[in-house]
């Protein structure tokens, strides 16, 4: 029973952080401070991309990169953060749902081990009392 809601829970979780991705994707740009820090991540971004494509496809890599204009790296940078604030969220959920399902197995397999010490017990028991009657 516990199984259903936790998938059901687990799929609300990811539903909901979705429009929060969207806030934090629009509100992103509005704090100074914040703007800042995202244009620089949105631009170490960029030139590693870039690099990489270039490395890909055996172009040269000493050449200097254009940076991005501000617009673009905020909405870069913010559709970056919505997207790590996702992933985040589903990695969270499958890494507590994983914890989750080997808990109930560590309990499962307590309980098999028990069944069968009672079950080894009693046989022993019953040969003892056969052998010493």
């Amino acid at each position: 029973m516990i199984l259903p809601v936790a998938k059901l829970g687990t799929l609300a979780l990811r539903t909901i952080c979705k429009p929060i991705a969207a806030r934090l994707k629009k509100d992103a740009g509005l704090h100074p401070k914040f703007r800042q820090c995202i244009i620089n991540i949105a631009q170490a971004n960029h030139r590693f991309t870039t690099n990489m494509q270039r490395r890909i496809y055996g172009r040269a890599t000493d050449v200097e990169i254009r940076p991005l204009d501000e617009e673009k790296a905020v909405h870069a940078a913010a559709d970056l953060l919505g997207e790590l604030f996702v992933f985040t969220v589903a990695g969270a959920a499958v890494i507590f749902e994983v914890q989750r399902s080997s808990r109930s197995e560590a309990m499962k397999e307590e309980l098999r081990n028990q069944e069968l010490q009672w079950t080894l017990k009693s046989r022993v028991q019953q040969v003892h009392s056969f052998y010493h009657v």
